[in-house]
Parts: structure tokens; C-alpha cells; sequence
């Protein structure tokens, strides 16, 4: 039953974005640490382009549990990163190396994610980069 977030996890270890793209419900709610609901897996990959250009990271540490009727998950791991470039409104960037725990949520229907919620602590992360 967890195939799916193994899926969705293992291609943004890869720095897949089409894979975890292709994880997604058309409609899916993008819930992001600190920011926006995006609505719609343009907007998510918009987002995660963004990502990729400002930070460098790896999840280690996986631990996923879902629910019994198979419609909610969540996960538990430590994010391995390096900050590539200045994020808006955040420290400068200058290869600045963080190890974060974090967690996120999911829900989950016609065999798709629809929605993603994801949390860090953002003041843990600044004073690592900081």
C-alpha cells in the first residue's frame, strides 16, 4: 500500500521531478512549509524547479506509516542538504551544508497523491545555514 510514496520519495532522491509529477492526482494540493496552497501538478513542478535551484537534497532516515483503509500516509525522515543558491527572504547562500528533520502528509485517492503537506522547523534550518 505505501508503493506510491516509495515511488514519490525515491524520484526526489533522484532529483526526478516527472516521477514524482506522475505520483500525482491532476487536482493535487501542494501544501508547503512556510508558503502557499499550490493547487495542480504544474504548480507543484513549478515549485519543485524553484527547489532544485536553490537547494540540493537527499532524505535518509525513511520511515513511512499508512492508514488501514490506505487513503492517508505519512512520513518521517532527515533531509541531507546543501543550499546552492539565496532562497527570497532567506540567508545568503554559499554552499551552507543542513541535516533537517521533517516530516510529511498525504492523502491519497484513485491510486494518486492529492495532497502533500510538508514540515520542517524553519528557524532549526536558518540557524544551520546561518
Amino acid at each position: 500500500m505505501t508503493q506510491i510514496i516509495e515511488t514519490y520519495f525515491n524520484a526526489f532522491n533522484a532529483g526526478d521531478v516527472d516521477g514524482m509529477v506522475a505520483c500525482l492526482h491532476e487536482d493535487v494540493a501542494h501544501h508547503v512549509n512556510e508558503g502557499n496552497i499550490r493547487i495542480g501538478k504544474q504548480a507543484f513542478a513549478e515549485f519543485c524547479a524553484h527547489m532544485s535551484a536553490c537547494y540540493k537534497e537527499t532524505l535518509t532516515e525513511m520511515v513511512i506509516f499508512m492508514s488501514d483503509d490506505g487513503t492517508r500516509a505519512a512520513a518521517e525522515y532527515i533531509v541531507n542538504g546543501t543550499y546552492l543558491a539565496t532562497d527570497s527572504g532567506l540567508p545568503e547562500a554559499h554552499g551552507q551544508t543542513y541535516r533537517l528533520p521533517a516530516g510529511s502528509f498525504f492523502s491519497l485517492s484513485d491510486g494518486k497523491i492529492s495532497r502533500v503537506v510538508t514540515y520542517y522547523n524553519l528557524s532549526d534550518w536558518i540557524k544551520q545555514v546561518s
